[in-house]
């Protein structure tokens, strides 16, 4: 259990971090604390941090990943940043919309409308 990382994937594409998620779920304590962490460093590196998401391999997203994402939008933006997401499956949508999150968040159905939106 050496990787304490979690599986993310960074690509910086000009002043953007498009970051993509390895795991097709996004359930448990442990995982969702890194992925945290890890996006929270980036946020901490990098004043007015453009950070994309793109949930194009994940299936599942718990409550807890939602109060993640909650607390890293929050972050994002007293750090003068912006918080997009992108290509989330449309039964995580509904959750999204249940939870009026979708109101929170800039939601992009394309990661290239996402990448034009900054």
């Amino acid at each position: 259990m050496g990787d304490v990382k979690a599986k993310l994937t960074v690509t910086k594409e000009g002043e953007i971090h498009h970051v993509e998620f390895g795991d097709r779920k996004i359930l448990d304590e442990l995982t969702i604390t890194r992925i945290g962490e890890q996006l929270n460093e980036m946020v901490s590196n990098e004043p007015n941090l453009r950070l994309l998401l793109n949930f194009r391999n994940v299936e599942h997203l718990s409550s807890a990943a939602l109060g993640m994402l909650i607390t890293l939008d929050k972050q994002v933006k007293e750090a003068g940043g912006q918080l997009k997401l992108s290509n989330i499956r449309s039964q995580i949508f509904e959750v999204f919309k249940i939870t009026r999150l979708n109101r929170l968040f800039e939601i992009y159905d394309s990661t290239e409308k996402a990448m034009q939106s900054f």
